[in-house]
């Protein structure tokens, strides 16, 4: 908790306002009791209306500056609490974003989701009860003692007995309740998880007829949920009736040593109406522990969750030795004895890659599923960093780059293409900072899907729904590519993006490329695609098992046969 309240230090002194407005409001509370003793003790047992009214005037008078000071309370609390979320959810994202592929697999997206939404929200609302009533509470119970202490010691004295029993039994449930809320968030991600993986597939659920089997997912993680939000709530609960039957008990008390103290002329009947206000106030405050009890646990549970995110060491980050004046200034590649393996695992994917890639050469990489051709490709951009060897970019090691100068010489479409929620022409337009109208017509153009564009009724303004769900999987890939090259980059990485397209689109694709002066590699399964390129890389289990034009390798690899011959068939194989 400590450390996520520190983001509340730019607005102390609106918080010392708030507080100093809330004293205004308390004072004025503890006040009121004491001036009505006096009003019935001097004034409506005297029967002297001059007293009352006196008294009268100064109670109106202080309750008008108890509204005022509520209302400014109020407003500086609001004012503190939403700046305070938006400070969070702002840095919050921004330690996300420089989060390694490593973090993001330690931190499922929807539990980063619910730290973004539920677990903000707890804390916000925890912080705007510590401005409003949280120190109100604990000040109302010390200052009615007090006053009452300060009217009648005697009667006031059972305050000792049971102020104490309702501290201890505040403390034990804020412990244990805190411990359940938390596992109440972490069943929370659980729903989110299946809720987004539910929604994500819901065309492939359809397709196998799966509902019933994602509605037991759901159901038993609901049924968790809600399980252990019962159990901390019925803790939270059974608070409530425990302080309000110790505080029930006081105030009997008070009432029955009360009339006593009178009949023996030891108190005053003004005196005892006043240390029953206070002991009404003592009890509304101690019911409001029970509220602010549950608010505060879940407060902190959410804060330790948040905190998680915060203190993330992120494993990739710049060398100290970047250079943010050093420019990709050409496309050559270089990969010097690279061997690398994923965090966390401890087989290597890819073993010793030694090749070099001339600027605006044309590559294919292929290879079996899991061959490490994908994992090729993200060691260019540095989204990993390799355990061994360097990869060079331009001539430098990828290390001696900063991040933004390296990835903003890259245009890359990925194997699963993700289109945002807008206009295709915003999608295509995302790959490059203040890109004309021009630049995206060109690049739809060479991407092969300006015509198609053009062909909706509203062109290049066309609504795309969330990940492109009212497109094909070839318009969103050439989409995804559209956007690579409007970059104009000095390297172009398609990652299989070209699965979904027809032979002559992908031809043409090919060809519109070649007009960029850039360095091309092209993950593919199929060898249409890769005999035309200027050499081709064959990755076989983590290892480049050869290297060449597709001429080259049908004679030098027994491996790459085998591929031809899986896709044409053992005849074309011979002709070839």
């Amino acid at each position: 908790m400590k450390y996520i309240l520190s983001y509340v230090k730019p607005y102390y002194f609106h918080m010392i306002i708030a507080w100093s407005l809330m004293l205004i409001e308390l004072t004025v509370e503890l006040l009121l009791p004491f001036f009505l003793g006096k009003m019935i003790d001097n004034g409506i047992l005297a029967q002297d209306l001059s007293v009352v009214i006196y008294w009268g005037l100064i109670m109106i008078g202080l309750a008008i500056l108890s509204f005022a000071a509520g209302i400014g309370n109020s407003f500086y609390s609001s004012h503190v609490t939403y700046q305070f979320g938006y400070d969070i959810r702002g840095q919050l994202f921004q330690k996300v974003q420089a989060f390694s592929f490593k973090n993001l697999n330690d931190h499922p997206t929807s539990s980063l989701i619910t730290r973004f939404t539920n677990d903000v929200r707890q804390v916000q609302s925890g912080l705007f009860l510590a401005l409003r009533i949280m120190f109100r509470a604990p000040l109302l119970v010390i200052g009615g003692v007090t006053m009452s202490f300060i009217v009648n010691w005697r009667i006031a004295i059972v305050f000792l007995v049971s102020i104490p029993i309702l501290i201890l039994l505040l403390g034990l449930i804020v412990k244990f309740s805190s411990r359940l809320f938390t596992q109440v968030q972490a069943y929370l991600d659980r729903v989110n998880r299946v809720m987004q993986e539910n929604l994500s597939g819901i065309r492939l659920i359809k397709a196998f007829l799966r509902r019933d089997h994602e509605q037991k997912r759901f159901v038993q993680a609901n049924t968790n949920l809600m399980n252990e939000t019962k159990t901390a709530l019925r803790v939270i609960e059974t608070s409530s009736p425990v302080l309000l039957l110790v505080m029930n008990m006081s105030l009997l008390f008070i009432l029955w040593f009360g009339y006593g103290e009178i009949n023996q002329n030891n108190a005053e009947v003004g005196g005892v109406v006043s240390i029953i206000n206070y002991a009404l106030r003592v009890s509304m405050a101690m019911n409001m522990f029970g509220f602010l009890t549950r608010a505060f646990a879940r407060a902190k549970a959410s804060s330790e969750r948040l905190r998680d995110v915060f203190i993330t060491d992120i494993d990739l980050l710049e060398s100290h030795e970047a250079d943010d004046s050093l420019r990709v200034s050409s496309g050559d590649i270089a990969f010097d004895n690279v061997s690398f393996k994923y965090p966390n695992n401890s087989t290597y994917v890819l073993e010793d890659i030694n090749v070099e890639i001339q600027p605006q050469e044309q590559v294919a990489i292929i290879g079996a599923t899991g061959s490490g051709k994908s994992t090729l490709f993200q060691l260019i951009p540095r989204l990993y960093d390799v355990q061994q060897g360097a990869v060079y970019v331009g001539g430098h090691d990828v290390r001696d780059y900063t991040f933004d100068q390296l990835r903003q010489s890259i245009g890359y479409a990925p194997q699963d293409p993700l289109l945002f929620t807008g206009s295709i022409k915003d999608n295509i337009a995302w790959g490059k900072n203040g890109a004309s109208q021009n630049d995206i017509e060109r690049s739809a153009k060479d991407a092969q899907i300006h015509n198609t564009i053009k062909s909706l009724q509203h062109g290049y303004d066309t609504t795309i729904g969330q990940k492109g769900v009212n497109l094909s999987g070839g318009q969103k890939q050439r989409i995804s590519i559209a956007r690579a090259l409007i970059r104009e980059p000095n390297i172009l990485m398609l990652d299989d993006s070209t699965s979904a397209l027809d032979l002559i689109t992908e031809a043409n694709l090919l060809e519109a490329i070649n007009q960029y002066d850039c360095t091309t590699l092209i993950v593919t399964q199929k060898i249409t695609t890769a005999m035309n390129a200027d050499r081709i890389l064959l990755l076989d289990e983590g290892k480049l098992h050869a290297t060449g034009t597709h001429d080259e390798l049908l004679k030098q690899s027994t491996l790459y046969q085998q591929i031809v011959e899986s896709q044409f068939g053992k005849e074309e194989h011979n002709e070839s």
